[in-house]
């Protein structure tokens, strides 16, 4: 789940069966009590995709998402995955003088980057988006028009080697989407069981080689050679994966599967879509841009649910007009990115677009 693209720097050697290819999928851990920060700086230090023209970060799906929200000039918006701003700064663009954005992220380079953000409609929130109906709620904010979840981890995330997130480089084993709280998966690959961890590789990364590289890790760490770097781990993981796809590296799942443990990426997602739908006010659109299959499922299924309610007994009798009613609706088909944009930016070729709209049931 890896959005947004980069100039890629220079790879380091890694020890592995075959070139290296970066995958990445689809966060509840303690929210951070942390109060909303309003920020100041002229939004014309932004390009187009909402970043420093240094960085050639580009937004996946950018026009689409947006488009997708239906954005009304006076509404009130909530950005949940910030990034570096570029559905952001988009969403303001189509905002009016009394419209307002809300926008949430656990990275604290996000934090940073929004102080880029001038503008008095814009308000940037240090918390996972679980915590976004509480934070909402501290605001005054109890009904939105939109909002836009834009899941995964970015490529300034995941090309930021001192992250951990990627094994093209040899760096601290940290994958900490928010790296002011939480364990990282050095301590978590330092505490735990191998039966946890291969359920863990297993389950998240859906590696079928999963038990294997559990062994071979816990074997690695109880001969007294703790692995702390990702180069030290994408090393015992190659070494006990003895099949995998051409042209991926064979510790991708592995990574994949740690980073959305110690992150709680599923966990916080299932958690935030009920509050999303509870948050919507009637005709408010939900837009959310997943990479993965194991989080478009848990997005497909929400939405699913709340446009098909209708779980009664076939032949129950009962009267159409007291069938339960739906409180969302599907709006359009799926969404992917043509090949222009593919081109353009390899990482977006996952993306999956799913919009739904709230009803006027309660």
């Amino acid at each position: 789940m890896i959005k947004g693209v980069n100039s890629t720097p220079p790879k380091a050697p890694v020890s592995a069966k075959s070139a290296p290819s970066e995958s990445a999928s689809s966060k509840d851990a303690l929210l951070l009590e942390k109060r909303p920060v309003e920020v100041s700086a002229p939004i014309s230090n932004l390009n187009s995709e909402g970043t420093s023209s240094a960085n050639t970060h580009i937004t996946v799906l950018l026009d689409e998402a947006v488009h997708a929200l239906a954005v009304k000039p006076d509404g009130i918006y909530v950005d949940g995955t910030f990034g570096r701003g570029g559905h952001s700064k988009k969403i303001l663009e189509q905002l009016g003088a009394n419209g307002r954005l809300i926008a949430f992220d656990r990275d604290l380079k996000a934090i940073e980057s929004a102080k880029a953000i001038g503008d008095l409609r814009f308000c940037m929130v240090h918390s996972h988006f679980a915590g976004m109906q509480a934070k909402l709620a501290d605001m005054g904010i109890l009904k939105v028009d939109g909002i836009l979840l834009d899941l995964g981890i970015s490529s300034p995330q995941i090309d930021d080697a001192s992250r951990g997130f990627s094994f093209r480089y040899d760096a601290p084993l940290d994958m900490r989407m928010d790296q002011s709280s939480g364990q990282t998966v050095a301590d978590f690959i330092a505490n735990t069981t191998e039966q946890h961890l291969g359920e863990v590789i297993k389950n998240y990364g859906e590696e079928r080689f999963a038990k294997q590289i559990a062994r071979a890790i816990i074997k690695e760490r109880n001969d007294g050679r703790a692995i702390t770097t990702t180069g030290q781990l994408a090393k015992v993981v190659a070494g006990a994966v003895t099949r995998f796809e051409p042209g991926q590296n064979p510790a991708t799942r592995t990574f994949q599967a740690l980073r959305i443990y110690v992150n709680q990426e599923l966990e916080e997602l299932s958690l935030t879509m009920p509050q999303c739908l509870a948050l919507l006010a009637p005709k408010g659109r939900l837009a959310v841009i997943s990479f993965h299959s194991l989080e478009d499922r848990i997005v497909k299924q929400f939405i699913r649910d709340q446009v098909n309610t209708d779980n009664l007994p076939a032949n129950f009798p009962v009267r159409a007009a007291d069938l339960p009613q739906p409180k969302m609706v599907n709006v359009g088909k799926t969404i992917k990115p043509g090949a222009k944009e593919v081109k353009a930016n390899p990482r977006s070729r996952s993306a999956v677009l799913r919009v739904a709209e709230r009803t006027q049931v309660a």
